[in-house]
Protein backbone atom coordinates (compact mmCIF):
# COMPACT_ATOMS: atom_id res chain seq x y z
CA UNK A 1 0.00 0.00 0.00
CA UNK A 2 1.60 3.12 -0.96
CA UNK A 3 1.61 6.07 1.57
CA UNK A 4 -0.66 8.37 0.46
CA UNK A 5 -3.40 5.49 0.54
CA UNK A 6 -1.92 4.47 3.81
CA UNK A 7 -2.49 8.24 5.55
CA UNK A 8 -5.36 8.58 4.10
CA UNK A 9 -7.04 5.28 6.46
CA UNK A 10 -5.28 6.63 9.48
CA UNK A 11 -6.85 10.00 8.66
CA UNK A 12 -9.74 8.89 8.28
CA UNK A 13 -10.11 7.21 11.85
CA UNK A 14 -8.31 10.18 13.55
CA UNK A 15 -10.83 12.76 11.81
CA UNK A 16 -13.43 11.09 13.38
CA UNK A 17 -12.41 9.83 16.74
CA UNK A 18 -12.62 6.07 15.67
CA UNK A 19 -9.88 4.84 17.65
CA UNK A 20 -11.18 4.47 20.60
CA UNK A 21 -13.36 1.93 19.24
CA UNK A 22 -10.75 0.41 17.62
CA UNK A 23 -9.49 -2.60 20.14
CA UNK A 24 -7.84 -5.68 18.73
CA UNK A 25 -10.54 -7.73 19.25
CA UNK A 26 -13.44 -5.04 18.07
CA UNK A 27 -10.96 -5.16 14.14
CA UNK A 28 -10.93 -8.49 13.72
CA UNK A 29 -14.23 -8.66 14.49
CA UNK A 30 -14.72 -6.39 11.96
CA UNK A 31 -12.28 -7.91 9.48
CA UNK A 32 -14.42 -10.89 9.78
CA UNK A 33 -18.17 -9.79 9.41
CA UNK A 34 -16.49 -7.59 5.99
CA UNK A 35 -15.06 -11.31 4.81
CA UNK A 36 -18.57 -12.58 5.49
CA UNK A 37 -20.14 -9.78 3.31
CA UNK A 38 -17.31 -10.29 0.80
CA UNK A 39 -18.30 -13.96 0.32
CA UNK A 40 -21.41 -12.87 0.19
CA UNK A 41 -20.83 -11.20 -3.74
CA UNK A 42 -20.29 -15.18 -4.23
CA UNK A 43 -23.41 -16.15 -2.43
CA UNK A 44 -25.07 -17.59 -5.57
CA UNK A 45 -23.01 -17.68 -8.58
CA UNK A 46 -19.37 -18.01 -8.76
CA UNK A 47 -19.31 -16.44 -11.58
CA UNK A 48 -22.46 -13.64 -11.69
CA UNK A 49 -21.04 -11.26 -9.55
CA UNK A 50 -21.16 -7.40 -9.37
CA UNK A 51 -17.24 -6.82 -9.60
CA UNK A 52 -18.00 -3.19 -7.91
CA UNK A 53 -19.82 -4.31 -4.92
CA UNK A 54 -16.59 -6.93 -4.78
CA UNK A 55 -14.14 -4.03 -4.70
CA UNK A 56 -15.66 -2.25 -2.08
CA UNK A 57 -16.49 -4.72 0.30
CA UNK A 58 -12.62 -6.22 -0.26
CA UNK A 59 -11.41 -2.70 0.41
CA UNK A 60 -13.22 -2.74 3.94
CA UNK A 61 -11.49 -6.04 4.43
CA UNK A 62 -8.37 -4.14 3.70
CA UNK A 63 -8.79 -1.28 5.47
CA UNK A 64 -9.28 -2.87 8.48
CA UNK A 65 -6.82 -5.28 8.78
CA UNK A 66 -4.69 -2.05 8.30
CA UNK A 67 -6.25 -0.46 10.82
CA UNK A 68 -5.48 -3.62 13.07
CA UNK A 69 -1.59 -3.54 11.79
CA UNK A 70 -1.88 -0.19 13.23
CA UNK A 71 -3.15 -0.78 16.73
CA UNK A 72 -0.98 -3.98 17.21
CA UNK A 73 2.28 -2.08 15.62
CA UNK A 74 3.20 -4.39 12.76
CA UNK A 75 4.55 -4.16 9.42
CA UNK A 76 2.56 -5.63 6.97
CA UNK A 77 5.66 -6.85 5.12
CA UNK A 78 7.46 -8.46 7.96
CA UNK A 79 4.48 -10.70 8.89
CA UNK A 80 3.48 -11.50 5.57
CA UNK A 81 7.24 -12.68 4.40
CA UNK A 82 7.35 -14.36 7.61
CA UNK A 83 4.00 -16.48 7.19
CA UNK A 84 5.30 -17.18 3.24
CA UNK A 85 8.60 -18.86 4.65
CA UNK A 86 6.52 -21.09 6.97
CA UNK A 87 4.10 -21.75 3.90
CA UNK A 88 7.07 -22.65 2.03
CA UNK A 89 7.86 -24.93 3.84
CA UNK A 90 4.57 -26.35 5.14
CA UNK A 91 3.79 -26.68 1.18
CA UNK A 92 7.42 -28.24 -0.94
CA UNK A 93 6.68 -27.05 -4.02
CA UNK A 94 7.38 -30.62 -5.12
CA UNK A 95 4.66 -31.98 -2.82
CA UNK A 96 1.94 -29.38 -3.21
CA UNK A 97 2.40 -28.34 -7.12
CA UNK A 98 -1.46 -29.25 -8.14
CA UNK A 99 -2.76 -30.41 -5.25
CA UNK A 100 -5.38 -28.83 -2.52
CA UNK A 101 -4.44 -30.78 -0.02
CA UNK A 102 -3.12 -29.62 3.62
CA UNK A 103 0.31 -29.82 4.49
CA UNK A 104 -0.24 -32.50 6.65
CA UNK A 105 -2.24 -35.15 4.16
CA UNK A 106 0.58 -34.05 1.02
CA UNK A 107 2.33 -37.56 0.10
Amino acid sequence: MNKETLERIRKFTEDRDWDQYHSPANLAKSIAIEASELLECFQWSDEDYDLEHVKEELADVIVYCQDLLDKLGLDVDEIVNAKMTKNELKYPVEKARGSSAKYDKLT
